[in-house]
C-alpha cells in the first residue's frame, strides 16, 4: 500500500470509529485495531493521536463542502434542498465525527477545525448567493445567511442526536426556514435612495 494510501486507510478507520462514538473517545489501540495496523506503523504516519483526530475531522468538513457542491439545475428552492440534502448525507455519514466538530467545548477544536467550519459556512453562502443569482449581498441579506447556516448547524446537531423529526421532511423544513427569513429581510430592506 502506498504511504498515502495507508494515510487514507487510517483517516477512514478513524472516520469509522467516530460514527459510534466521539472522537476524544477513540485511542491510537482502537485505530490500529480496526486499520490492522501496529502501533509504529501508526506513528510512521501521524505523529500524535491528535494529529489523526484534526486530519479526520477535516475530512468531514471537505465532505461537507463536497455535499454543498452537488447542486441540481433548476429553481432555486429545488437547488438549495438538494445542497441541504448532501449536507444532511455527510453530516449522517460522520455523525460522531460532525458532532465533535460542532459541538462547544469539544476537545477536538482547534484553530484550524474552527477555519474549517468558517470555510464550510462560507461556502453555503456563496452558494446560496449564486442560487439566488445574487452578486452583491446588501448587509442585511448577508447576516441572514449567516443566521440561517446557524440555524442548519444547530438543526442538525439536534437531529443527529435526537431523530425526532423524519430525515425526509429536514431538507425542505431547513429551506422553507430561509424561505422565511428571507422574507422578513425583505421587508425590513431600506429602499435605495435617489
Amino acid at each position: 500500500m502506498s504511504p498515502q494510501a495507508r494515510r487514507d486507510d487510517l483517516i477512514r478507520a478513524a472516520l469509522d470509529l467516530f460514527g459510534s462514538r466521539a472522537p476524544e473517545l477513540v485511542t491510537v489501540d482502537d485505530i490500529v485495531a480496526r486499520a490492522e495496523v501496529s502501533r509504529p506503523l501508526f506513528y510512521r504516519y501521524f505523529s500524535s493521536l491528535r494529529e489523526l483526530q484534526v486530519e479526520a475531522l477535516r475530512t468531514v468538513t471537505d465532505g461537507l463542502i463536497d455535499g454543498l457542491a452537488g447542486l441540481e439545475e433548476g429553481p432555486p428552492e429545488t437547488r438549495l434542498c438538494a445542497a441541504v440534502r448532501g449536507l444532511i448525507d455527510v453530516a449522517d455519514h460522520y455523525r460522531a465525527g460532525y458532532i465533535a466538530l460542532l459541538r462547544s467545548g469539544s476537545v477536538i477544536a482547534t484553530s484550524e477545525t474552527d477555519a474549517a467550519i468558517d470555510e464550510v459556512r462560507n461556502r453555503a453562502v456563496a452558494l446560496i448567493l449564486d442560487a439566488l443569482g445574487v452578486e452583491d449581498p446588501s448587509p442585511l441579506l448577508s447576516l441572514t445567511l449567516r443566521c440561517w447556516t446557524a440555524v442548519v448547524e444547530g438543526a442538525l446537531l439536534s437531529w443527529l442526536q435526537e431523530r425526532s423529526v423524519a430525515r425526509e421532511s429536514l431538507d425542505t423544513w431547513l429551506v422553507d426556514q430561509l424561505t422565511a427569513m428571507l422574507g422578513a429581510t425583505a421587508a425590513h430592506e431600506v429602499a435605495p435612495k435617489p
